[in-house]
């Protein structure tokens, strides 16, 4: 079983919203996640952007993958 924390989307047409979760590699975009780590959202000037930077921590350390835009998601964050 291969994780992946990664984005999927909410909201409406036109108006979107992300989940930042845990969720298995095989499955689908907006599929049931494993847990929910936090949010983005670019409809907000500035973005928001909320991420529990441990709990994404604990699950790199049992070998999760973050995917790239989650990777640049935590670092404008930490800004």
């Amino acid at each position: 079983m291969s994780v992946k924390v990664r984005l999927t989307r909410s909201g409406s047409k036109k108006h979107p919203f992300y989940r930042v979760v845990a969720i298995n590699s095989d499955s689908r975009r907006d599929g049931r996640p494993l847990e929910f780590l936090g949010h983005y959202n670019p409809n907000t000037n500035p973005a928001e952007v909320s991420i529990d930077a441990e709990k994404i921590k604990k699950w790199v350390a049992t070998g999760a993958e973050m995917s790239p835009t989650v990777r640049s998601l935590l670092k404008k964050q930490a800004q």
